[in-house]
């Protein structure tokens, strides 16, 4: 007899027999009996259960998953099979406040209703399913089978000892080539013959990939394998769920696949194993693992890739819209971002290790100055110890006991009051403390998170390889990650890009779009008054305000005359994208003018614009009644954004998804204008032999370090390609592009600064 049981952290007044359907009995209880407690410690536990009483256990919410099992991520297990009797899930409860987790809560709820029935099984991994091969004979056999196979697809996945090439090598490769079939294969037994049947592999099949970036960089580096087709797991699942951390093979498998968690007795196997060692986790590597324990796991990794393919290829080939952003867009821009990471940013390594002790000086000075403050010296008298600037408990006491300065009422999650960046700006209008606290946290990120970190991981060509992602964003927009954040290089101290060198005899060539996101705007919107702005050429805020205000002067007059008009013209152009209203226009023209601008001067220069450009708020209005009536929206190139969340009762909740959707239409299509630009710029100097390398996409930025005598070819032809009408161009007025040429990439304001 099947008997199930429900753990909650706590009793709750949830009916889990209407939760459930009345499916299933069960027996419910309570990790802790005391209702009072916020969050439960393993000493507040005072359960009472026999496990080995029940067929099925299930675990609601991160607290009764983190206690009874090995796994912590309860939205990464909701509804899948733990440990062979524990069902996780999700609470319920959180719907009211997170409505797009109701996709999640349904499907876990139908999973668990299908354990409990008998319907749904883990499927056991089996020798026969899962081979390891460490001899030549077996390899070239597997292989050929492989070869000779009619299935026009192969699933291929790399082990290796880095997420570089250059930082470690591959210890061995998975394929399958047919359905609930695979093999794991040492690269110690590829001869070249075994090369050679491989690269008829790769030339015949499709080869698939899940997160085909990191393979194809291993597999060219390493053995110089060509990928003249290839497909992508995790960009399918992109197209399909453009949410950030939903992409990771393990997710997908437990989803689409019955293996369940097959590569947590691995893991086990590697926490037992560092436990022993005394081996920090950032330590570990893959090495170290056992063949007997590895094969199995790595063999899976390409099964299931295989069998998340066949489910998803279909999905996406079906929607012509997402089918063009996988095909046009994704495929030839992992190509590109494999070659760019490649490419490595060119850093100097004298500058580095200089702008390091720069701005340590800085940093010094800064906090000696601080210590001048009366204030201060009090607090260290008092509490008989040296001020420490990066405490937030002392910083409070300081600035609030001591200095006396009013809290602004925002609190940290703990119900203190904080002392973040955004409250050290307010209150840095009141006292000159705050200001230097602000300057010595910013320059010792910019240190620390920089400076630092960037030096020792440099390769020995002085070039730093970091990642560039296509699926990081909602927006569609690139991120970055890895051994540096290129999206998030600080714009306002200079230090940073003025250790992006060229080499002897190139120069740093950066091109930006220019007021590219209100150029799509207008295109979308087809407002011809704005439009007509970008036709007529000239300074574009100044334009603006000359129409908004009606003001009785030239356009390039305007800044100088007007300049207060400008500015809120200026603010109003950014601000409609992100839904900003007349109070959010009056604060940032008055931060940025230097003069006061009422709220009463901000709406009536919001309603003023809209006159004058009717038909971009038609066009606004348009696509937000789109996404209130259907949770989703596409964009100009085929991307989709789904926003669930217009449904919620919470009004503030749906203004914040409606607003997103706006952004994503222009965000989206701008960043997609940069990115097949910057391919189609790769493929013209691959193509043409020439030394130019493309580094880094920033925002709306391209980056390349380029030789001094190809620099007016490399700028004449990158123009076409950003240029080049896609379907989104104002007739004969193409999207601006802005060229900068210096030895660095700040222009070399980093010289300018520091005097050298």
């Amino acid at each position: 007899m099947t008997k199930v049981a429900i753990i909650e952290s706590k009793m709750s007044r949830t009916d889990w027999a209407d939760r459930f359907d009345g499916a299933f009995e069960f027996d419910r209880y309570a990790l802790c009996s005391d209702a009072r407690k916020k969050k439960i410690l393993k000493a507040d536990v005072d359960i009472e259960i026999n496990l080995d009483d029940y067929t099925w256990v299930v675990l609601v919410g991160s607290e009764a998953l983190k206690y009874y099992t090995s796994v912590n991520s309860i939205t990464e297990y909701s509804g899948r099979c733990v440990e062979d009797k524990f069902l996780p899930v999700i609470n319920p409860a959180m719907l009211s406040f997170k409505p797009e987790a109701k996709p999640l809560w349904d499907e876990s709820k139908k999973n668990i209703q299908e354990f409990i029935s008998g319907d749904l099984v883990v499927a056991q991994v089996t020798e026969e399913q899962a081979l390891g091969i460490d001899t030549e004979e077996e390899a070239r056999e597997f292989l050929q089978a492989a070869l000779d196979h009619p299935n026009k697809f192969i699933a291929l996945d790399s082990e290796t000892t880095g997420l570089y090439p250059r930082d470690g090598y591959m210890i061995g490769f998975s394929l399958s080539y047919k359905k609930d079939m695979g093999a794991y294969i040492l690269t110690d037994v590829i001869t070249p013959d075994i090369e050679e049947i491989m690269q008829k592999i790769f030339d015949t099949k499709k080869v698939v990939f899940h997160n085909a970036k990191f393979d194809l960089a291993f597999f060219e580096y390493h053995f110089n394998f060509k990928f003249p087709h290839f497909e992508d797991t995790m960009l399918l699942h992109y197209c399909l769920e453009e949410q950030p951390g939903t992409h990771g093979l393990k997710q997908l498998a437990m989803k689409y696949t019955p293996y369940g968690d097959y590569e947590k007795p691995m893991h086990d196997w590697i926490d037992g194993y560092r436990k022993s060692k005394g081996i920090l986790k950032a330590d570990f590597t893959w090495d170290s693992i056992p063949f007997e324990v590895m094969k199995t796991y790595a063999a899976m990794d390409a099964v299931v890739t295989l069998l998340v393919f066949e489910k998803l290829y279909p999905a996406v080939k079906k929607n012509p819209k997402l089918w063009s952003v996988y095909e046009n867009i994704l495929i030839p821009g992992c190509r590109f971002l494999t070659d760019i990471q490649d490419h490595g940013v060119p850093f100097d390594k004298d500058r580095l290790e200089k702008g390091r002790d720069l701005m340590q000086e800085d940093i010094d000075k800064a906090i000696n100055e601080l210590y001048e403050f009366e204030a201060v010296e009090r607090f260290e008298q008092v509490n008989q110890k040296q001020f420490n600037p990066n405490s937030t408990v002392q910083l409070r006491q300081l600035l609030f006991d001591y200095v006396g300065l009013k809290p602004t009422g925002k609190k940290t999650g703990t119900g203190a009051d904080s002392t973040d960046a955004e409250v050290l700006k307010q209150l840095a209008e009141q006292h000159e403390i705050p200001k230097h606290i602000l300057s010595i946290r910013q320059k010792s990120k910019i240190k620390n998170t920089y400076l630092d970190k960037i030096l020792p991981q440099l390769d020995r060509d002085d070039r730093l390889r970091t990642g560039f992602n296509l699926h990081g964003t909602t927006s569609g927009r690139l991120s970055s990650s890895g051994k540096m954040n290129m999206q998030q290089i600080p714009r306002d101290n200079p230090i940073v890009k003025g250790c992006i060198r060229a080499k002897e005899g190139h120069k740093i060539v950066a091109m930006d779009l220019t007021t590219a996101e209100v150029y799509v705007a207008a295109v979308l919107a087809q407002d011809e008054n704005l439009m007509n702005v970008f036709k007529s050429g000239g300074n574009f805020h100044s334009s603006i305000a000359k129409l908004v205000f009606n003001l009785p002067c030239e356009a390039d007059e305007v800044v100088d005359l007007y300049p207060t008009q400008r500015q809120a013209a200026k603010a109003v152009t950014f601000g409609i994208m992100y839904g900003a209203g007349a109070s959010k226009i009056s604060q940032q023209v008055t931060a940025d003018s230097g003069k006061y601008f009422g709220k009463t001067d901000a709406q009536e220069v919001i309603d003023d614009y809209f006159r004058q450009f009717s038909n971009l708020r038609k066009w606004i209005d348009r696509s937000s009644r789109f996404i209130m009536d259907n949770g989703f929206i596409y964009g100009a190139t085929g991307r989709k954004r789904r926003l669930p969340n217009v449904k919620s009762d919470n009004q503030g909740i749906q203004s914040h998804e409606v607003r997103s959707g706006l952004n994503f239409l222009v965000q989206s299509v701008a960043s997609d204008i940069n990115l097949l630009g910057g391919i189609e710029m790769n493929e013209y100097i691959k193509s043409n032999n020439m030394k130019s390398k493309i580094f880094a996409l920033v925002h709306d930025s391209i980056l390349a370090e380029v030789p001094e005598d190809e620099i007016e070819l490399y700028s004449a032809e990158l123009q076409k390609c950003i240029q080049r009408d896609r379907g989104f161009s104002i007739p004969g007025t193409p999207v601006g592009c802005d060229f900068d040429v210096h030895d660095d990439y700040s222009l070399g304001k980093f010289t300018k600064m520091y005097d050298i």
